[in-house]
Order: structure tokens, then sequence, then C-alpha cells
């Protein structure tokens, strides 16, 4: 009886209801077991015991309704289907159960039923449904990949199913981990070697579909890395923290770009529109993420989770396979003597430890489980859902590859078993000894194993195609001491910008612009040009950079489009008119983050990972992110430290208030002398900015801020100009903060008249180049009702320059109309909660 709950099914199918059509494959021995529970941090207590093959409740003809709803069709960014009204009958109950036994649990086993309802067997029109997992090709697969994937593939797959089995093939990401090299053909080679073997060891590849990752997120860039954000915006860093376990490393101890592998493993399933997640236990975190990103961005459809068991590495203590070790696995390359060696070398207990021994030539230390479990790797808990205390890697192998599909049996001291429970009550009895079950096991891998022998022998292809991946093994082996090629976005020999540009990047957008935020960078845009014409190179650009893709993650404008682009084009705007020069319009270049990004999206993120692997990612967060925040503003660091890289620009500047800029800056520039300063003959110069605030209250908290307390880009004149002012904070004698003298300083002319009465000491002229009105008004012979009046005059006069610059620019005024009805939609929300 299959036990489950209304989300997780983690037991068995009963396979001898399966009509598998290839009786001669080996594959077909597949046998499932039962594993695992709900959530999969808990544990199910009695080892192999617990994992005994179970009847499933089949019922025949019976009759399963569904409407719609919430995960009603798969899911994974695939197109929404509407559950049609169809009788469940025997062959879709005996598809639920083949794909249901290959995990160790499965999230959630209900919906599971709708996908086949919706998409599945009988379902006309071409729409079925789709399974993914990925793999890197790094040269080597181990048993547990190549022939425990087949196996676990051809009942996904089942003619008839309705399905496709969708191989993410990570050629870009071995890529980025200098895999081979660097050198992209030849992962690509190693690749269809993987392929291949495969092929060989039996895994129908008519419903197979591999995707290459290299060249799906090039040409479809302008979809997977905006996804990518979107995910990112969407947590926190403690939430992401929890995934980076799928890479052994404990929360205190991670780079910035384990931080980043999560949200790209997550995207993936999106952009492959994936039904079903069919990766292993150890991925369950990540895969689950993709399920809360659903509810985050209240995506109906869900990808459903089906974890397949994780197989022990044959040394003691190995919680899986390691492709580093070579004999912590059997590997699909390895000859018969191969696995004579290492299955007589395997670890194979009969009781549980409760110490472990480790032997090195000089030493041997001994710790206890508790000593263990504190040092373990972060990783591990996350492996298993069942608690096995005895962890034997032969009877591992026996029970999941060997007795797995049905039929199957497996011989030790001239007794043949068909249910493993048999074969590990004989072995911890001493029916059967260690070196009779493991000569059983050696025969039944090498049985397995010969087809691929034989076909990486026989037929040239795969001959030639093995002999390349050795060579290049050889070669790998032997060139540590190559230099990296270093890679990045490179805007210059792109013909995008000149070089030793002189750079200032916009603020992030808003739903209402200040105009400090316009002031501020004008400033900048000033103090960036003093910067040019110190270097003596006219020919040197200013750019004003816009990063509207680290807006999106950063959640600026609730990472809606139309928002943030009409914030740039309002700011861009508003700095025309409020620029008393031609800097705006002879000197600056506008560059957009997204349309720089998109010139060589590839090189662009290799650069934002490898800063990424550089950085810890206490390091990026800095002394302002905390684990509560999203881990949105950590890639945006990232991202900033990729843009500066493609651009190779002569300065920076920034506000010197600005702590994201001062943070970012720094990293910058320990990235630049820690790693890349030989690789790029201009280093950045920093110079801050001096960008008062231009606010009209004090107040110390935002929940308290008003829209009376500052000036926006979108203000009216004849409504606000004199309003505001006339509300601002401006004690008499106050000069530490006083609003109304920083305003007309910072916009009026050279010269700012105050019109008093002849009876209050007649009209006053000050020049802004002096702080004499600063000194008359901390001695009170300035009012502060005159002082107001020639403030409001000067603020009318600038927000009439912004209003009527936005009237006459049509996408300006489009741009004014976008951010009004957005602001009015975040109010509406606001009210619901």
């Amino acid at each position: 009886m299959a036990t489950k709950d209304d989300d997780t099914i983690t037991a068995s199918a009963n396979l001898s209801t399966m009509n598998i059509s290839e009786p001669d494959s080996v594959l077909n021995k597949k046998k499932v077991v039962v594993l695992g529970n709900g959530d999969g941090d808990n544990k199910v207590e009695g080892g192999d015991d617990a994992s005994k093959s179970k009847k499933s409740s089949k019922s025949k003809n019976k009759k399963s309704k569904s409407k719609g709803g919430g995960g009603n069709g798969g899911g994974g960014g695939g197109n929404k289907v509407k559950v049609p009204d169809r009788e469940w009958t025997e062959g879709m109950q005996e598809d639920y159960e083949r794909i249901l036994s290959v995990g160790e649990e499965c999230i959630s086993s209900e919906e599971l039923k709708r996908l086949i309802i919706a998409k599945g067997r009988g379902i006309e029109g071409g729409s079925n449904f789709n399974l993914y997992d990925g793999f890197e090709p790094s040269g080597r697969m181990h048993i547990a990949q190549g022939v425990f994937k087949a196996m676990n593939v051809n009942k996904c797959t089942h003619p008839g199913t309705n399905s496709t089995f969708v191989f993410w093939v990570a050629d870009w990401f071995a890529l980025m981990n200098d895999k081979m090299g660097g050198d992209l053909e030849k992962i690509k080679i190693v690749g269809q070697y993987l392929i291949e073997v495969w092929s060989a060891a039996g895994m129908d590849l008519r419903n197979v579909k591999f995707q290459w990752a290299s060249e799906e997120i090039t040409k479809n860039a302008h979809v997977y890395w905006p996804t990518m954000l979107d995910v990112a915006r969407s947590f926190n860093i403690t939430r992401i923290k929890k995934c980076c376990q799928i890479m052994g490393r404990l929360e205190g101890n991670l780079t910035t770009a384990q931080v980043l592998y999560p949200l790209m493993q997550c995207t993936d399933v999106f952009f492959l529109k994936a039904d079903i997640c069919q990766l292993g236990v150890d991925q369950r975190k990540v895969n689950m993420l993709a399920r809360e990103y659903c509810d985050a961005v209240k995506k109906k459809n869900k990808p459903v989770i089906l974890s397949h068991h994780m197989l022990y590495g044959l040394k003691a203590g190995q919680e899986k396979m390691s492709k580093s070790d070579p004999d912590s696995a059997i590997f699909m390359e390895d000859t018969a003597d191969d696995v004579i060696r290492k299955i007589n070398n395997a670890y194979c207990p009969l009781q549980e430890e409760t110490t472990t021994s480790t032997t090195t030539a000089t030493t041997t230390t001994t710790t206890t489980n508790s000593e263990q479990k504190e040092d373990a790797d972060a990783g591990k808990e996350s492996m298993h859902l069942i608690v096995d205390t005895l962890k034997n890697p032969c009877l591992d192998y026996i029970q999941y590859i060997i007795l797995s599909p049905p039929g199957a049996t497996f011989t030790a001291n001239d007794t043949t078993y068909t249910e493993f429970v048999q074969v590990r009550a004989d072995f911890l009895s001493g029916k059967i000894s260690e070196q009779q079950l493991k000569l059983g096991l050696i025969t039944e891998l090498n049985q397995l194993l010969e087809p691929v022998r034989q076909h990486f022998t026989n037929n040239e292809r795969a001959k030639h195609l093995l002999e390349q991946v050795r060579q290049f093994k050889k070669e790998d082996s032997t060139s540590q001491t190559k230099k990296k090629e270093f890679r990045r976005l490179d805007l210059v020999q792109l013909g995008k910008i000149k070089p030793k540009s002189h750079v200032v990047f916009a603020s992030l957008p808003k739903a209402k612009p200040t105009l400090e935020d316009a002031h501020s960078i004008l400033l900048q845009l000033k103090a960036a040009a003093s910067k040019q014409k110190e270097s003596g190179d006219d020919d040197a650009p200013i750019i004003l950079f816009f990063s509207d893709w680290e807006a999106r993650v950063r959640n600026a404008c609730m990472a809606e489009q139309k928002p943030i682009d009409a914030y740039y084009t309002i700011l861009e705007t508003s700095l025309r008119a409020l620029d008393d020069s031609d800097l705006m319009t002879n000197k600056v270049t506008i560059l957009r983050q997204s349309e720089a990004i998109l010139l060589d999206p590839s090189n662009y993120w290799i650069s934002v990972i490898n800063a990424g692997r550089h950085f810890m990612l206490n390091d990026v967060m800095g002394s302002n992110v905390q684990d509560a925040d999203g881990v949105g503003h950590v890639i945006g660091r990232l991202m900033k430290i990729a843009d500066v890289l493609g651009m190779e620009p002569a300065s920076i500047t920034f506000a010197e208030s600005d702590v994201d800029s001062q943070i970012e800056n720094n990293l910058i520039a320990r990235f630049y002398n820690e790693n890349v300063k030989e690789s790029l003959t201009t280093q950045p110069n920093f110079q801050s900015v001096n960008c008062p605030s231009l606010v009209l209250q004090q107040k110390d908290l935002q929940v308290h801020k008003m829209d009376n307390d500052e000036y926006f880009l979108l203000d009216d004149p004849k409504v606000n100009g004199k309003s505001k002012m006339k509300k601002a904070f401006c004690q008499e004698g106050n000069v530490e903060f006083c609003p109304p003298i920083l305003l007309a300083c910072q916009f009026g002319t050279s010269e700012i008249v105050i019109q008093r009465s002849p009876d209050n000491g007649g009209d006053v002229t000050y020049r802004t180049d002096t702080n004499q009105m600063e000194t008359d008004f901390a001695s009170t012979a300035l009012h502060p009702g005159d002082l107001k009046a020639a403030a409001s005059t000067i603020m009318v006069e600038v927000l009439g320059k912004l209003s009527s610059a936005i009237k006459a620019d049509p996408k300006a005024t489009q741009a004014s109309k976008a951010l009004k009805a957005f602001e009015k939609k975040l109010a509406k929300s606001s009210k619901k909660k």
C-alpha cells in the first residue's frame, strides 16, 4: 500500500503491474523501494528494513476528476493546461506507479496524478509533460549517473506515457568551471561521449531530449537571465543559504557564487518548462525552491519534485559517490578488474560502528559519532531521507541497482534471491559471508557494464569519442599551471563605448523619483566631466549607467519593467532640464545595463560568477545587508563588479553619502588588485562627491516620511512649489538644518534677491558663493518668512522647468503617466495589506 499525505508520497509502487516492453534489457530489472518522508528533513527510522518494497493499491477503472486550480497540469514554466475531465484508466495508473517508483520522495503525488490526466497517456495534439535533470560534462560517469539514471529515464518515458525527459547539458557551467581547459568544443565532445554511454547502457533515447546550456542560454539570454533575476528577488539570503547545502558547504563558509548557483538551478526548471524535477535527493532543497517561487509569483502550476536515492560511496563514511575519487564508485568505463578490485576493497559492515578510524601514512585519528556530526559536511543531512544505521554501500548497490528491476535476481552462496530484504537478513545473520556477497555483486555489476564496454570497443564513433575524452583528460591533468583565461564583457572591443570612460551609476528606480535623485546625479556628472578634463582626453566618454537589470533583482519598483523604464526616462529628461551647460546634450552617453549585457551575455555572467567565487558571502553583504534581506542585493553587487569590468573605466564617481556605493567600490578595488590587475590595463579611480540631502523635514524613520517632506520630479509647480516650502522646516537662527537656504543656493542663480518691505530693511542680495545668507539667518537678520518666500519662487521655477520638459517630450509624458499609475497600484496594494 503506498502511504501518502496531502502533499507527499514516500512509498514504492509494485512493479509487477508494469508492462515493460524490452524484456532482454538489463534496465528492465529495476525494482522500486519505499524510501523517504514528506519534508525530506525528518528521517524514517529502520534503515533498510524500512525500505522494503510494498504492494501498491491499484485501483482499476478509477475515475479521477480534476477541474483546474492550484497545481493542476504540472508546472515549471510550461503553458497553463486546463485539466480535462478524463477517466482514470489502468494505463494511467501503471504510468503513475512506474514514475512514482523512481523516487524516494514525490512532492506531490496528487499533483503527479493531475499532471498525468492533463498531459499524459491518451492526450492528443502533441501536449506531453517534461521531466528534467542536468549534468555537467566533466569526463567521468559513475554507475549511479549511468545505469541507475538510465533505468529511471526508461521508466519515466515508457512508450505511451506521453512524456519527454529533458537533459540539461551544463556545458556552459563546465566552461565556467574551467573543465577541459575551458575549451567549449572539448566539453561538447565529452557531453556527446556521456550520451553515448547512456545509449550503450540501455537508455531509450526516443523520448529523451538533450539541451545544451551554452546554446540555449546564449540564444535566449533575454529570457533566461531576467528569469534568474526574478527568482533571486523572491527570496532572502537565509532561504538561499539552506540550498547551498547541495554543495556541501556550511553556512558560515560560503562564497557568493555558491549563493548564485541554486538560483540558476531553480531558473533552469522554468526555462526548460519542466513539469517534473527528477534529480537526486541531494538537490531537494533547490527543487523545493522552485515550488516556493511559484507561490511567490502566484504561479499555479508547480513542478512535481521526484527525488531519487543517492547511492553511498564505496569507502567508509562516504554519503555519496565522488567523481574526484575513482575508488568511491564503480564508473561506467571501469574494466572487469577495476570492478573486482573496488568491490573487494569496499566498505561492507555487518553492524553500525560507533567510531570511525582514519589512517594515514603518519597518523591514526579516531572520532566519535557526535564529533563527526559536528564536523560533518553540511550537505550530508540532506543526502538521504531514511535513517540507515548500517550505511553499507555493497548492500546499497544490490538493493538499488541489482535487484531494482522487476524480476531481477541476485545470487550469493549458491542461493538465488528475488527480494533485497532476504539478502540483507542472510548477510547480517552470517548465512552469506562478506566475500560471498561481494563475489555475487561483482558478477552482476560486470554483466551490467559489459554491453557498455563492448559498445566502446566495437562501435567506431563511440571508440573515437572515448579516445578523444581520454586524451582531453591527459591534457587537463598536465595543464594545471596553465593560466586561466580572463573572461568578461568587453564593451570597448565590441565598439559600444570608447576607452577610458568616466562613469556615474544612476540611482535605482522608485515610483516617485525625487528632485534629490536628479540633482545628486547631475553633481556627479559634473565631477566626472572635471575628471575627463584633467585627463586631457576629450574623447573619453562620460557614461551615465542605468542599472535596469540590477533594479529588477533588487526589487526596485516591484521589479516591473514598465515603471523601471519610466523612471529612467523621467530622470534623463529632468537632468537635461536642470543642466545649465551642454553636459547632458553633448558629453554624456547613457548606457543601459540590459543592452550592454545582451551584447555578450555569456562572458558577462561568467565574470559575475568569477567575482562571486572570489569573495566570501559576508564580504559582499557588507555592513548594511542582513540574512533577512533579499538575496538580490548580493547579486546586484556582483553585477556592479561585472559592469565595471565590462566598461574598464578610468574613473567612477559616486555620492559620498551612498553606503551601497562605498561597499561596492571597495569590492571593485579589491577584485582589481587581487584578481585582474594583470589582465586589465586600466584600474578605475574612485572619486566621491558631496551631494546634499534636499529633504524639507528631518524624520528619523522612513515610515514617518510624507510627500510634503521633499520635492519630486513630477510635482506640480503651481500646487507643490509654494505649499511644500511653506511647510518646510525653517527654525529661526538654525543654520545646521535649513532646507530653504540649501535649496536656494543649489538651484538659484549666482545672486539671490530677498524681497522685503522698507520697514523690514528693504531688499537684500546674497551671492551664493559666500556664506553671508547663513550668517544673517543665524543672527536673525534674515527672517524665515522672507527666506521662504525667495526659496519658494526659485522652487516654483525649477518645478516649472521640469514640468515643461516632461510635457514637451511624448516619451516622458507617457513615462509620467506610467509612474503615477504604478504609484496608485502600490497604494491600492498597501491598503489591501
